[in-house]
């Protein structure tokens, strides 16, 4: 199926949505706008209590009684009913198994839950770096082990749409890689995946597009490298060895190629680094904000 433009179908639409939770000082959500289309990966970037994990659990279909729309699909994901859940993939922030089963009888049993096709169970674990663990019980795992077998339960039906919660917290960075390449690769399958955090590094590496979330309130949304060049300084930065000392200069990007004192470092001396003064997500997310996510 595809638009009268020719693209695909958007998978997720949001347009004004609200929530309140009961006797809350305040809404959570404040008519948030946003679309995620099918093989994207899109991430709610914001601090703890800007309103992610609710946008999140209303897409998911946790949560009722919201105000304006949320489709996914087209249709609003209470409305789906149970056909939903044989559709997607969610992988929490916190870890929820049965600590008495092993890993391997975790994943066996989830897999028991759906009708149609599933991924093998081992198969999973190993991509998770989990494989020499299948047979412990997963009460001895981990807190790491453990947010690594809920990335694999998420998968487990192989998801159309993936919702992710913090999905590279707490792991050392060898096996955060692994869940990124993981996540890449069904972005290239076609998947599409819905991505929660505060980790800016995670975030710009990973979303084709994110959105600030501060207060329920989308601050701004775009690609991260559209975001960080609309407020990157247009300068360059050289360091380099002159006399056996190591200097700095910046230079204007605007004219550079005739720039005569550019010109002469670059031939009388040593070049160490040449870099473009490019904002990072982090330093967008403050200038747009106000706030800091740490």
């Amino acid at each position: 199926m595809r638009t009268e433009t020719g693209h695909p179908p958007d998978v997720i639409r949001v347009h004004d949505l609200t929530f309140s939770y009961p006797k809350a000082a305040r809404p959570a959500i404040r008519g948030m706008d946003f679309t995620v289309g099918r093989g994207e990966i899109f991430g709610l970037l914001g601090p703890s209590g800007a309103g992610k994990s609710t946008t999140q659990k209303l897409l998911i279909g946790l949560l009722r009684d919201h105000g304006g729309q949320a489709t996914v699909w087209g249709k609003d994901p209470l409305e789906w009913g149970p056909d939903y859940y044989q559709r997607v993939g969610v992988s929490f922030e916190l870890p929820n198994h049965y600590h008495k089963l092993t890993g391997l009888e975790n994943l066996r049993f989830f897999a028991s839950l759906y009708d149609g096709p599933t991924a093998d169970p081992m198969e999973l674990l190993d991509s998770v770096d989990l494989a020499d663990a299948a047979q412990i019980r997963v009460g001895a795992y981990s807190k790491g082990m453990q947010m690594r077998l809920t990335f694999a339960r998420a998968l487990i039906n192989e998801p159309e749409l993936l919702f992710l919660d913090e999905p590279t917290s707490g792991l050392d960075p060898v096996n955060a890689r692994k869940v990124k390449d993981i996540i890449v690769d069904l972005k290239l399958r076609g998947r599409t995946v819905f991505l929660t955090t505060h980790d800016m590094a995670t975030a710009d590496e990973l979303c084709d597009r994110v959105a600030f979330v501060v207060d329920g309130r989308i601050a701004a949304l775009d690609a991260p490298a559209e975001l960080k060049i609309a407020r990157s300084q247009r300068r360059v930065r050289v360091q380099y060895r002159s006399g056996g000392m190591r200097e700095t200069a910046d230079f204007e990007l605007d004219g550079l190629a005739d720039d005569p004192k550019f010109h002469a470092v670059l031939r009388d001396c040593h070049i160490e680094t040449i870099h473009s003064r490019e904002a990072s997500l982090d330093d967008v997310f403050v200038e747009v904000t106000g706030r800091r996510l740490s």
